[in-house]
């Protein structure tokens, strides 16, 4: 199933094609414009009555109950001080509300106060499990696991499913990630979907440009400007350099997938008519310096769509980052509780006492000087549902009604608003990025990265 985007959220092909010079081939430029429209295809597996797959622009292909919920789970990983998270057919997100801290991964001591304990919720609160009916019987990669309360719970690849109490839309994916920017939290909530309808010599990572391929070893794919639809131009001296990914003897055209033969016997795998390559200068699995040579670029299976003409991609000595209007480095800011449950700490109905004592040692006034949000302009709009433009109240940074006296309307990624910081003062600077607890990868900001240097699939 291939889902379009709408026509005006198509990312600028020049972010992502370069070398576009005077007598290139124009079979790379419409294969630019026609990848951006085109939404991740998927392998077709079995799933139970109620449930769905719906297209995301920016994870892919995800389930959903009949609701359009998104489905998530909660992988156990390994703190600073023990483990969080369910482990294979295990749920130990339960219905007690959590009112001290676990001392997991913050550096603190365990049972500290938790803020807001008059409004917290419990886990399966803001969490809901998928249940399953009585007659409700496994199929395929899809399981029935029994919950300590006796309840019967859906679970895919052996981990319990949810939903999130945050995802308001039908399709909306604000609960958790698969990308770099959904903190490093290794108890983070993830959405879970069906594999990739790709040959298995490949796998799909995601990032905030778009579902990157990759090869199973996780090196980078590439395309190449000067090659023709199904056609590679990479002979000799550019084939030592740029790698053709071969394909078996026994393997065969699927879907977006095709094969060249670039000499009797030798075939080479084609996405979307593109020859494929990995590049020998890359220096390990996961790096996308190929990207930066010119007529070559990153292979996506789909490309995320445009920020809002608020944002502009701005270079820096460590990347390309978003950026402002005028040039200043665009943050987001990432949280992730240390409780038994982590619950999320970045959204606008989270305690902000975190973001507070981040960005202005608890003083709010110091913190709307240093960290100030990105304001929508007048006539600015989204036309993705990853950028959304939300009223805030700075003074307790909140969400805020249109009409509430002071209330700001600001720019928000998957829901979370964003920022620049004071201390950066020139177009390309990044001072602010690291900050706050674990590098602000547990509790602070980051710059908000399109193409990092250090970058890893």
């Amino acid at each position: 199933m291939k889902t379009k985007f709408n026509t005006a959220a198509v990312i600028s092909a020049s972010l992502l094609f370069v070398g576009l010079g005077p007598g290139t081939a124009s079979f790379a430029a419409e294969r630019a414009r026609a990848d951006a429209h085109i939404m991740e295809d998927y392998a077709r597996v079995p799933m139970p009555p109620g449930f769905q797959v719906i297209a995301h622009e920016l994870e892919g292909p995800v389930f959903a109950d009949a609701k359009g919920r998104t489905l998530y789970t909660w992988p156990s990983r390994a703190m600073r001080s023990g483990f969080a998270g369910d482990s294979e057919n295990k749920s130990v997100c339960g219905d007690k509300v959590v009112l001290k801290s676990a001392g997991l991964m913050s550096p603190y001591p365990p049972g500290l106060d938790l803020p807001d304990p008059e409004t917290r919720v419990s886990c399966i609160a803001f969490w809901p499990p998928v249940y399953a009916g009585d007659d409700a019987k496994p199929v395929g990669d899809w399981t029935i696991i029994t919950r300590d309360d006796g309840k019967r719970q859906w679970a895919y690849g052996k981990h319990a499913l949810y939903t999130s109490s945050i995802d308001r839309a039908p399709g909306d994916v604000l609960g958790g990630s698969t990308t770099a920017l959904r903190g490093d939290s290794p108890a983070a909530r993830e959405p879970v979907g069906p594999p990739p309808a790709i040959p298995p010599a490949f796998r799909v990572s995601t990032t905030v440009r778009g579902r990157i391929l990759l090869t199973e070893g996780r090196y980078s794919v590439y395309a190449s400007d000067r090659d023709g639809p199904n056609k590679s131009n990479c002979v000799d001296a550019c084939a030592l350099t740029w790698l053709p990914i071969l394909a078996a003897h026994s393997a065969q055209a699927q879907g977006d997938w095709s094969i060249v033969e670039r000499a009797p016997g030798v075939r080479q795998w084609a996405f979307r008519k593109q020859p494929l390559y990995t590049y020998s200068g890359d220096p390990g699995p996961g790096a996308i310096d190929g990207g930066d040579e010119p007529g070559w670029h990153n292979v996506y299976t789909q490309l995320t769509p445009q920020a809002p003409k608020d944002f502009k991609v701005q270079a820096t000595m460590n990347g390309d980052v978003l950026s402002d209007s005028h040039g200043k480095t665009v943050y987001i800011y990432r949280c992730g509780e240390d409780s038994a449950d982590m619950m999320p700490c970045d959204t606008l109905e989270s305690p902000q006492q975190y973001r507070f004592a981040v960005c202005g040692n608890s003083d709010v006034a110091k913190c709307l000087k240093t960290w100030p949000y990105v304001v929508v302009s007048p006539g600015a709009k989204s036309d993705s549902r990853l950028w959304s433009a939300v009223w805030v109240d700075p003074n307790t940074g909140r969400r805020a009604q249109p009409s509430q006296p002071g209330a700001i309307n600001v720019w928000a990624y998957r829901d979370r608003p964003v920022y620049t910081y004071a201390g950066d003062r020139e177009p390309g600077d990044f001072i602010g990025n690291n900050t706050g607890e674990w590098h602000g990868r547990w509790n602070g900001y980051q710059a908000f990265w399109l193409r990092d240097i250090g970058a890893r699939g």
